[in-house]
């Protein structure tokens, strides 16, 4: 019997639809474009949410993706399972087709049955028919009359399940549907009879059909949407099991050449005891995970996507030490899942020498506090009993100190026969974000109390004139002061006021506020900084040099345009110094923070290592000679997709429309 390997059952999916006038569009990076909502993409249909719900169009209606997949966050963290069950993954990859208002049930579940069973000869997958099960919701009559009406597959392999197990939503509003599920049933010794409602592990769900035909609003109605769509999924790795005759994902060839080169290099055996395969596969599983993301430009730290990586690498290098590894070697198993993926994601190849320093660059430096944190962690489970707690504080010095991920510690304490303190340890971490947010107010969004918001909630947005004009009229709609609202403002007094129209930018984005003048024939004040207490909402720092600057009042608002102009100055040097540190350095700079004053600038960004004097010399020869070129500076606004399809790029949490 034929035996298709993982590339060739990815390919042949994507050609089955693609001969059934599907467009082959390519995998998306696991960083999400422009879905602030989401940590990491986790499901084929991210790339196309916006066309789902009509927020973007295409030029074809049917899709098909072998998309990568991230779950390590939220409802979707399959990390503490990773190597000790069959199927948990981070990194895996989905397969789907889509139809965006074009075909539905009928085609949908035609199309899957067909692809699953058809023989090799005909380009399906030759699945045995009788290994089959469907679980459609209770309510769909349709879907389980189509399913009945397929040939060898008899009405006793489809059950009706609940809305939890079968009914699909975007949200608590928004497209929602049925959906019907294909099981793979691995046989009388996974599990009892009786089919997936049985909930056994024998029967694995390898194919999902979700069906969009509602949209359901705020108040709990559902109606029929005018063009519903088809979403599906399914897992390579479960299919690859299914096809390969395994019933764990890892003893496939989707693991199996990463599996061996860690083996091969802890000297050992995959196999033959159980918790060094659990080691084997948590490394395996992670160095995919890793060699992906970095290749996305995901680079290890300690703060939201970065600390995912981080916590993913420094769990894998903990299982290596288990193994016996000593030194640098995840960089090693980063470089088989390059040799292993390379063909069907070309960018892995693209950055084989990227990837590889990144990963050994953190390898490198978790070595340097591994043995002192593991020495702290000792001395500390030496003093308590079997069954006995690690306190919160303990762990989050070892997180703080030592890099120590909570989930790291979890596992030792676990393997000594004790838990950690995990809600100690949440409280120790908030109360040192509570000291950081007491301690800084450098991004403009200050502390928002009930009087911004009051103010807002009754006057609305303020109106921002000022990339047209240095100066409007104006009327001043409240005045605040540390003792609360007043009036006015006598000479000498200072005071926070919201006009209802400014040219003065507030400070957001790394760039420094403006100052200016608020002045009338009965005023004259100085404002010496602008910023957003609450989204929207302008709020100016003014001293009144001259007369009473009172509620109501109309003022001409003026920036100090000299200012302003050696703050443009330096907001371009910042767009300079990010492309010549993208050509020094690789595409992977990007934009971490930064400041821009009218004095100086500062650049945040991540790489992987210092920089050398040669790179620190080319970065700033780029610089300098489109300074001296007096390259024109060209400003357009357009739409925020054409924007990105001509290179722009979306930064560090910033809002874009």
């Amino acid at each position: 019997m034929t035996t298709l390997s993982s590339a060739e059952i990815r390919s042949r999916f994507l050609d089955f639809f693609a001969a059934r006038g599907h467009r082959i569009v390519p995998s998306s990076s696991l960083i999400p474009a422009n879905d602030p909502t989401l940590f990491f993409t986790n499901a084929g249909m991210v790339q196309f949410k916006d066309v789902f719900t009509g927020q973007e169009s295409r030029d074809y209606t049917r899709a098909a993706s072998a998309q990568k997949v991230l779950r390590v966050s939220g409802k979707h963290n399959d990390l503490d399972n990773v190597g000790r069950t069959a199927r948990h993954h981070t990194f895996f990859e989905m397969l789907g087709n889509f139809s965006f208002g074009d075909y539905f049930k009928a085609d949908a579940i035609r199309y899957a049955w067909e692809l699953l069973t058809l023989p090799l000869a005909d380009g399906g997958f030759g699945m045995d028919p009788d290994r089959l099960w469907v679980t459609v919701f209770e309510e769909d009559d349709e879907a389980f009359d189509l399913w009945a009406a397929i040939d060898g597959l008899p009405a006793e392999r489809i059950q009706r399940m609940g809305a939890k197990e079968n009914f699909w939503s975007m949200g608590d509003t928004g497209p929602c549907g049925p959906c019907t599920e294909i099981h793979y049933d691995h046989g009388p010794e996974y599990g009892p009879a009786g089919g997936p409602a049985t909930g056994s592990d024998r029967y694995v769900e390898i194919w999902n059909l979700v069906f969009m035909q509602f949209e359901r609003f705020a108040d709990g109605r559902m109606e029929p949407l005018p063009r519903p769509s088809v979403d599906t999924g399914m897992g390579l790795e479960r299919v690859v099991a299914a096809l390969q005759g395994k019933y764990w994902n890892y003893d496939t060839d989707c693991f199996a050449p990463i599996i061996d080169r860690a083996a091969s290099l802890a000297g050992v055996r995959y196999g033959q005891d159980d918790d060094v395969d659990t080691a084997l596969r948590v490394i395996a599983d992670h160095a995919r995970a890793t060699a992906h993301l970095v290749a996305d430009g995901v680079m290890p730290s300690n703060e939201e996507r970065g600390y995912v990586l981080r916590r993913i690498m420094r769990r894998a290098i903990r299982f290596g030490v288990k193994l016996g590894l000593e030194g640098s070697f995840l960089h090693e198993v980063t470089d088989a899942v390059v040799d292993h993926m390379g063909d069907a994601y070309p960018d892995l190849v693209r950055r084989r020498d990227f990837i590889s320093e990144v990963v050994k660059g953190e390898e490198e430096r978790f070595a340097e506090t591994l043995s002192k944190g593991l020495h702290l962690l000792q001395a500390e489970l030496d003093r308590i009993p079997t069954g006995g707690r690690l306190p919160g504080d303990v762990a989050f010095r070892l997180y703080d100190t030592y890099g120590f991920p909570l989930d790291l510690t979890a596992i030792i304490c676990e393997e000594r026969g004790c838990a950690v303190d995990e809600a100690g340890f949440q409280a120790a971490m908030e109360e040192q974000r509570a000291k950081g947010r007491a301690a800084w107010r450098g991004s403009g969004e200050e502390r928002v109390s009930a009087t911004w918001r009051e103010l807002h909630d009754t006057h609305g947005d303020t109106v921002f004139v000022g990339y047209e004009e240095d100066a409007c009229e104006a009327t001043v709609l409240a005045i605040v002061t540390d003792d609360g609202r007043v009036d006015e403002l006598s000479a000498g007094q200072s005071g926070r006021v919201v006009l209802d129209r400014t040219p003065m930018y507030a400070e957001s984005g790394g760039q420094v506020g403006d100052q200016g003048t608020l002045s009338s024939d009965e005023v004259d004040a100085m404002v010496a900084d602008t910023r957003k207490p609450v989204d929207g909402l302008w709020v100016h720092d003014v001293e009144v040099r001259r007369g009473t600057l009172r509620v109501g009042q109309a003022v001409t608002a003026r920036i100090d345009a000299e200012r302003r102009a050696r703050i443009r100055l330096n907001h371009t040097a910042t767009h300079l110094l990010h492309a010549a540190l993208r050509r020094t350095l690789g595409e992977h700079v990007t934009q971490k923070g930064s400041l821009v004053a009218p004095d100086r600038l500062r650049f945040d960004f991540a790489h992987h290592k210092a920089l050398t004097t040669e790179e620190l010399r080319r970065v700033e020869d780029l610089v300098y000679r489109q300074v001296l070129a007096n390259t024109p500076v060209q400003t357009r606004v357009v739409p925020l997709q054409q924007a990105q399809e001509a290179g722009a790029m979306a930064l560090f949490g910033e809002k874009y429309g």
